[in-house]
């Protein structure tokens, strides 16, 4: 099969498609033929060397954390999957990267059905929206009425923050790039503010604030209300040793501290995220979907920012 290789750390030129062996899917596994994957900023963190105490340095690695695509064998123990599923996923906490691939075998517990009518490419920008789930929902526990700030409003996990925010029935302020912000209203934010222009303390306070940037963690924790809650799904790579000693150091302010997490979502939570897009609580937002032999320009057009919603790599 086809799969994307890093054979160096470097920029997205040390990426390139080549041959190895398919998978068999073993116990309590399903073989997937992956139809589509997104880039996200974890995958260039890797690529870069930024996390080699996580990734190691023995090369070649793998590359790729979500997918769609539809079942085409079973390891033993699979209940609730059967062969010609439509399904999505993220691969596990531990397992590393791999799904820039033809095929990926990935545990039955990580795999949800896609909603009858998605297209499963389109529906490639979605996975990823069960870390705001998680965020909104579970963390920061979001009631109706509740003023959220989103920041990296336009992004993967920013622009399905802001549509679930929305639909939770929230006032919803995304941050986001000046040329981002019709896309940001058009999720449905009642305000889309430009960070560029904007100092954090004359945007006013909330009771959450979801961060997916990590940087400034700090200095936004201080808009929170009494009682509010900030989550942060990243932190400052450039600085990583302070950067989460501080988020550590937060916990200082008990209830108000930085709730800091990774999204490693399982069946139950993807189930969820399908009736959201049931519900009509989340749309899928592609930027640019990009042919297999061109993940280096999706890994480029990440890095230079100002993506709307997902860059998407088609497999087939």
């Amino acid at each position: 099969m086809r799969a994307v290789f890093v054979d160096r750390f470097g920029g997205p030129e040390v990426l390139r498609v080549g041959e190895t062996e398919r998978p068999a899917p073993g116990p309590g596994q399903v073989l997937v033929r992956v139809r589509a994957f997104s880039v996200n900023g974890g995958e260039l963190a890797a690529r870069a060397g930024k996390v080699r105490l996580v990734t190691g340095s023995r090369f070649p690695q793998r590359t790729g954390l979500d997918f769609t695509g539809e079942v085409v064998a079973l390891g033993g123990g699979t209940a609730g999957i059967t062969v010609g599923d439509r399904v999505w996923g993220v691969l596990g906490r531990g397992s590393g990267f791999g799904s820039a691939a033809e095929y990926v075998a990935v545990p039955a517990e990580r795999v949800g059905r896609v909603p009858d009518g998605l297209d499963l490419v389109a529906a490639t920008a979605l996975p990823v929206a069960t870390t705001a789930v998680t965020a909104l929902r579970d963390k920061a526990r979001l009631r109706s009425g509740e003023r959220v700030l989103v920041r990296g409003a336009a992004g993967g996990v920013g622009n399905a923050a802001v549509q679930l925010a929305k639909a939770h029935g929230a006032h919803v302020t995304g941050l986001a790039r000046a040329a981002n912000l019709d896309f940001v209203r058009e999720l449905g934010a009642d305000e889309a503010v430009d960070h560029r222009a904007v100092c954090p303390d004359e945007l006013g306070r909330f009771d959450v604030v979801l961060d997916t940037v990590g940087t400034q963690l700090s200095v936004h924790r201080s808009l929170l209300r009494p009682g509010g809650r900030m989550v942060t799904i990243a932190f400052d790579l450039s600085r990583p040793v302070v950067s989460l000693a501080s988020i550590a150091a937060s916990a200082v302010h008990g209830r108000g501290r930085i709730r800091f997490f990774s999204g490693n979502p399982q069946r139950a939570l993807l189930d969820d995220l399908a009736r959201h897009v049931v519900r009509g609580d989340l749309r899928p937002m592609v930027d640019t979907v990009y042919p297999l032999a061109a993940v280096a320009d999706a890994h480029r057009a990440l890095e230079a920012g100002g993506v709307r919603g997902k860059y998407v790599v088609r497999v087939d």
